[in-house]
């Protein structure tokens, strides 16, 4: 809990810290703050823009302020009656604020539904139901305020969940993603006009999905993108000529002066 980690913080003596910790207190500010507070330079964005990025609904609505198109959601909480929902399907399910795709389902039919937003639930008490957009699904490493090689994601499911993401030898990369020279550019320029609007710093991982007719929409920010190796920031870079190690070097030097840049 946040008490642990200030406790912890308070004991170590700390030069700079790489923040490698997904979801609640990691991805939500928390730790931010308490690194702020002590005045330890830290990876990647401020409290204020990591609060923002994990809560899908303020998020999108950012988002929608700078004239980006997001899915049609609305918000759903636990003492609503979700049977009385008027729901298209297929959709997403999501809870309002989790990392690293926990608790999202896709919900094929009404069949489904009850037992999927149930288990949204366990991750709290507020979740998203987001309509469906078919088309390819993206994503851009951040990077010095520049975007990386856009990368194409192909899950056997169709959507990059928690299993697809971390244990399923399934899912495929195209790196770079196969879209022509106009399209590309427009991918990158909505990934960094997502990632400026939060206000977000250094680096980020941008998730999208290019639907079948060509429109762009914005699914979330990623504040603190995974570094295993099947994470897609490494990879990116990698298709950058930026190889693991100089990747999380140029991570610390932004944590020491958020100004300054590694060419590479």
């Amino acid at each position: 809990d946040e008490n642990t980690l200030e406790e912890l913080i308070a004991r170590i003596d700390i030069d700079v810290a790489f923040i490698a910790l997904h979801g609640r207190l990691g991805e939500d500010g928390t730790i931010q703050q308490l690194f702020e507070n002590r005045k330890i330079p830290y990876t990647g964005s401020g409290p204020e823009a990591s609060a923002l990025a994990l809560d899908k609904i303020v998020s999108k609505k950012k988002f929608k302020e700078v004239d980006l198109a997001v899915p049609e959601h609305i918000i759903v909480r636990e003492q609503d009656n979700v049977l009385m929902l008027d729901i298209e399907y297929p959709c997403i399910i999501k809870p309002r604020y989790e990392g690293s795709s926990v608790g999202l389902s896709v919900v094929l039919s009404k069949d489904g539904f009850c037992d999927s937003i149930k288990n949204t639930f366990q991750f709290g008490k507020e979740a998203i139901l987001e309509k469906f957009i078919f088309g390819k699904e993206l994503t851009v490493g951040i990077l010095n305020e520049e975007a990386l090689p856009v990368i194409e994601v192909i899950t056997s499911s169709g959507i990059y969940y928690f299993y697809a993401k971390y244990k399923s030898d399934e899912t495929r990369y195209i790196v770079p993603a196969d879209l022509n020279d106009e399209c590309c550019k427009r991918v990158k320029e909505t990934a960094i006009k997502a990632h400026k609007i939060l206000g977000c710093c250094h680096f980020s991982r941008v998730d999208l999905i290019l639907s079948e007719d060509g429109s762009i929409f914005v699914l979330e920010v990623n504040t603190i993108p995974g570094l295993t190796q099947r994470s897609l920031l490494p990879l990116a870079a990698k298709a950058a000529g930026l190889d693991f190690f100089n990747l999380c070097a140029n991570m610390l030097i932004g944590a020491v002066d958020k100004e300054s840049l590694l060419l590479y």
